[in-house]
């Protein structure tokens, strides 16, 4: 996918979770998850690190090799991501208590996300 359809996206979904509280903890640590992964993916789309043709869907999928390249170039943006994912699975999956902490913590990380994604315009 093109990386202005994936900043569309991101985009479309950030707006949309404006509309939601932590309270709502799992719908607002997912949709960040959503948001975050297309923000990735412009990302490695315009460091070179993934073609256009490839998009990365989940973090946990990346091999070892390609999270040592993306450590070097983007290092901060994988961690981000990694952070989401990880309250993915404690929180919307599992049932860690918190959620609101969780889901504030998932947001500061996607905007981490956008901003990496927003360097790479410059």
């Amino acid at each position: 996918m093109k990386s202005e359809i994936h900043r569309a996206k991101a985009e479309r979904i950030q707006r949309s979770l404006v509309r939601l509280s932590t309270q709502e903890f799992e719908a607002v640590i997912e949709g960040a998850m959503l948001a975050a992964t297309h923000w990735f993916n412009v990302i490695l789309h315009e460091c070179g690190l993934q073609p256009e043709s490839a998009d990365v869907m989940h973090a946990e999928f990346i091999g070892m090799g390609m999270r040592r390249k993306i450590a070097l170039r983007a290092g901060v943006a994988m961690e981000a991501l990694d952070e989401i994912e990880y309250f993915r699975t404690t929180h919307v999956r599992g049932d860690l208590p918190e959620g609101e902490k969780a889901a504030a913590r998932a947001l500061a990380c996607l905007k981490v996300l956008e901003q990496e994604a927003a360097r790479m315009d410059t």
